[in-house]
């Protein structure tokens, strides 16, 4: 079988992207840069809490382990 022919696009071409994609890509940038901060300060806060609660232990340790796996989805 034949394959149709695709006329090469000349923005595709040459490399260029047009000012709405690359403000779109430049929002999604800022977006999950403000996530990272986001989680990097909720790590900071839960590292900094002390206790001697067992209880209370385990569930800021559940809950760095969370943290700190979103961050890794985002890198």
């Amino acid at each position: 079988m034949a394959k149709a022919l695709k006329k090469p696009d000349p923005a595709e071409a040459s490399g260029l992207v047009n000012e709405e994609q690359r403000r779109a890509a430049e929002l999604v940038r800022a977006n999950k840069e403000r996530q990272r901060q986001a989680l990097h300060l909720q790590r900071e806060n839960i590292l900094s809490q002390r206790t001697s609660n067992p209880n209370r232990r385990t569930a800021l340790e559940a809950a760095l382990a969370q943290i700190e796996s979103q961050i890794e989805t985002l890198a």
